[in-house]
């Protein structure tokens, strides 16, 4: 590893440099990110543009696809304008940018995750008060503090990753990932940042068991609803969420609690790719349903 602690650019190096493969990547990347981006923004349309689609699900469904928007976007630009210009370099600044914007709409995504799992609750097990409950004021004050989370965790990750020296400049990765940061971070600097790791996993599994809660109480309702009918359309109201939640928590877990290579490797990049784009690209074909 290079002996140096402030370093001025970092290179991306997730993808094999080869013509051919760079063309592939950029044609791979492009269609994924058109298709991702025209899929989030149709369903932000659809809910902004129809009054009928007002109610707190939908609002939240806006919210999400909005989240994945930004998330994708912090990413796959960034390595598609690399690989059109020939490049691998992103600044120092430049990477501390995308760290704090992906945790920013990842956290936030987290938390508005949970308080859909409560707006399904009220709404099977107390129907009668969920007019009371999830009124316009209360959606409000509750999709703000899902942003003021995810805004408070990004900027409390960041501010510790800024004290983090670096020893090498390589990053095996298409884009600033924590995993390859904390890899080529000096072994004595990461203790805050790994602090900071370990908050971020401790509120997860918070609001993950806050989630579990939710789900228990809904199924218990849901099964003493007499008519099949009605147990379907509760169960369809339902399964939506929950695949959205399996497919975040899969992913992450598999992303944060591998163990990374030290040299470039495949299944790092896929993995990388899974919880990265695949979310934003699938999310809305799922909030469809």
């Amino acid at each position: 590893m290079e002996n140096q602690s402030r370093v001025g650019v970092f290179l991306l190096r997730g993808f094999p440099d080869t013509e051919e493969l760079q063309i592939l990547h950029v044609i791979f990347f492009l269609v994924i990110y058109l298709v991702a981006l025209t899929e989030n923004l149709i369903i932000i349309t659809v809910i902004v543009c129809s009054h009928q689609l007002h109610s707190p699900m939908y609002v939240f469904l806006a919210n999400l696809s909005f989240q994945d928007l930004g998330s994708i976007s912090v990413t796959v630009p960034k390595s598609l304008l690399n690989s059109l210009m020939n490049t691998e370099t992103i600044s120092y600044s430049g990477c501390l940018c995308q760290v704090f914007f992906f945790v920013f709409f990842v956290m936030s995504h987290l938390f508005l995750l949970v308080v859909m799992a409560y707006d399904r609750y009220v709404a099977i097990c107390n129907p009668l008060h969920y007019e009371t409950v999830m009124n316009k004021r209360a959606c409000i004050q509750i999709i703000t503090s899902a942003w003021i989370g995810g805004l408070f965790y990004s900027t409390l990750y960041i501010g510790n990753l800024v004290t983090v020296e670096f020893c090498s400049k390589i990053i095996n990765q298409f884009f600033c990932e924590i995993p390859q940061l904390l890899k080529i971070s000096c072994s004595d600097s990461y203790v805050p940042e790994e602090r900071a790791l370990i908050l971020g996993s401790c509120v997860g599994f918070i609001l993950f068991a806050v989630i579990v809660f939710s789900y228990v109480k809904i199924f218990r309702a849901v099964l003493q609803i007499p008519s099949t009918q009605g147990k379907q359309k509760a169960f369809s109201t339902c399964l939506p969420h929950l695949v959205v939640i399996c497919l975040f928590m899969v992913s992450g877990n598999i992303a944060y609690l591998r163990p990374t290579s030290s040299s470039p490797s495949t299944s790092d990049l896929l993995i990388s790719l899974f919880y990265s784009v695949v979310p934003p690209l699938m999310n809305p074909l799922i909030y469809s349903m």
